[in-house]
């Protein structure tokens, strides 16, 4: 069962380890770098998920509105309207609970930015100022996405319980 979980681990999560630069600094310094990147891992899987989860949680308010739009004003390529409807909506409201957890940190880091493109992708005519917005999700997303959730997530937890990544 262990090594099960340690390869789920190494697969999913394997929160961010020291870089090479740090092994030169100073024990002070790496610990606070440790700590500082882990707030802000904290920081940006927050801010992300609770843009998502809130949008998620608009879109089932209205559920025939959310389809309606999915037919006239989100052009989702490769998807039936109301198919993209259920899985983006889904996305939004569980992978960022995944998100603020920091269970499966990676795997939802990318399952969100896949929301994001997609989001992106279907509106024929977006605002400057939503783009950036969407521009700013997916550069967080993809901070959690290479370096993990951090050392204050679950990921890091169960790791510490049942063995730690090559």
């Amino acid at each position: 069962m262990k090594a099960f979980f340690s390869l789920l681990l190494l697969a999913l999560c394997h929160p961010g380890q020291s870089c090479s630069f740090e092994t030169g600094l100073p024990q002070p310094f790496r610990h606070v770098l440790a700590h500082a990147q882990a707030l802000a891992l904290l920081m940006a899987r927050l801010f992300v998920a609770k843009a998502f989860f809130l949008s998620g949680l608009t879109k089932i308010q209205d559920w025939s509105t959310t389809l309606a739009l999915f037919e006239t004003e989100y052009m989702t390529p490769l998807l039936p309207p109301e198919v993209a409807a259920w899985m983006g909506t889904g996305g939004e409201l569980l992978l960022p609970v995944l998100l603020v957890l920091g269970l499966g940190g990676r795997f939802a880091a990318v399952g969100l930015s896949v929301v994001n493109v997609m989001a992106v992708l279907s509106l024929s005519d977006i605002a400057p100022a939503a783009l950036a917005g969407h521009q700013l999700w997916g550069a967080l997303l993809l901070a959690v996405a290479l370096w993990g959730a951090g050392r204050w997530s679950l990921d890091a937890l169960l790791q510490r319980k049942f063995g730690t990544c090559p």
